[in-house]
């Protein structure tokens, strides 16, 4: 089958690779619809962490956002997981640990992430195998497009609800990407009253596009009470920066990662009462994403810039937007 493959830094190519087999406990799925996101750019680019801590080597096969439909089974499977459509969780745990055990699978110290971590093959080619337990089936509501979007979508619900908001309160999202668009979807979805901030003017009239009125640059920020802070940028100041912003008693949200370290003062924490709350994977979530979708109560697929072939994703990862591109911030690949 074909897959695309990534050699080392700045070098991917579509490669044949043999196909998976659907051993006990898993599924082969047919992939439909993959996307591609800022993870995947660092792998391409060699700045990715995990390629530095030894989490992952090249050469390595990436995708994470993916649907398709189930083709093969292993061994244990429920049969009614054939011919469904589904999509999946990324963090895959050992299932025994004490994490594990308690629902936090996702931050497994020996969690294996598909097309991220200690060599699982990503969904950037014809199939996928997958372990049945991760899989998530879609309604026909939800389709390829959005089925492809519930992952970073997933993320975004939970830094939502970790803000606690409700209807009525002030949410500043810093960072107008797409976990900062989706963030502020879901927040939208909820009742709140909706700001983000954001430097490219690309993104900020792109988020203008999809009905949000307050958006803003750091220098035109708005002195205002904010009930919640939700921080899905990647510049290592403004963690720091939403300590300030927040009202006292209220809370802050990270999701986003600098390419270095950030700093926060505790004692701003303390003084301030404010709560800090940092989101990693989409897992507790896929399901109420999914819901969301269906419901038509967040409609992701605006972001969706251009569906391209997989003969054209180097190219993507490189930075080139395809002729005909949309102004949204995401990629898919039609397989």
């Amino acid at each position: 089958m074909r897959a695309l493959v990534i050699t080392g830094p700045g070098h991917a190519e579509v490669q044949d690779v043999p196909p998976p087999d659907a051993v006990p406990g898993e599924v082969v799925v047919d992939v439909g619809r993959a996307g591609i996101c800022g993870t995947d750019v660092e792998f391409f680019t060699g700045e990715m962490q995990y390629l530095h801590d030894g989490h992952a080597t090249y050469p390595m096969r990436i995708g994470h956002e993916w649907m398709g439909v189930v083709s093969a089974i292993g061994d244990g499977v429920d049969p009614a997981w054939l011919g469904r459509r589904v999509t999946g969780d990324t963090m895959l745990g050992c299932g025994v640990c004490r994490r594990c055990r308690t629902g936090f699978q996702h931050v497994c110290v020996d969690r294996s992430e598909i097309g991220i971590r200690r060599g699982r093959p990503g969904a950037l080619a014809e199939q996928l195998a997958v372990p049945a337990r991760a899989l998530h089936a879609l309604p026909d509501t939800v389709d390829d497009a959005a089925g492809a979007l519930v992952e970073p979508a997933g993320n975004a619900f939970r830094a939502v609800q970790a803000a606690a908001l409700e209807p009525g309160d002030r949410v500043l999202v810093t960072g107008a990407g797409t976990i900062g668009l989706l963030c502020a979807m879901f927040a939208r979805a909820g009742g709140a009253d909706v700001h983000l901030l954001g430097r490219s003017p690309r993104s900020l009239d792109f988020a203008r596009s999809l009905g949000f009125e307050h958006v803003w640059t750091d220098d035109a920020l708005p002195e205002l009470p904010w009930d919640a802070v939700i921080d899905a940028s990647t510049a290592p100041e403004l963690p720091a920066k939403a300590v300030e912003l927040v009202e006292p008693g209220k809370r802050v949200v990270y999701i986003g990662l600098s390419g270095s370290p950030s700093l926060l003062d505790t004692r701003m924490l303390v003084l301030g009462d404010v709560t800090a709350v940092g989101i990693l994977s989409a897992s507790p979530c896929l399901e109420g994403t999914i819901r969301a979708f269906a419901h038509d109560q967040v409609d992701p697929r605006p972001l969706v810039a251009a569906t391209v072939a997989l003969d054209d994703l180097p190219a993507v990862l490189a930075g080139e937007r395809p002729a005909g591109s949309g102004p949204g911030p995401k990629f898919h690949v039609a397989i």
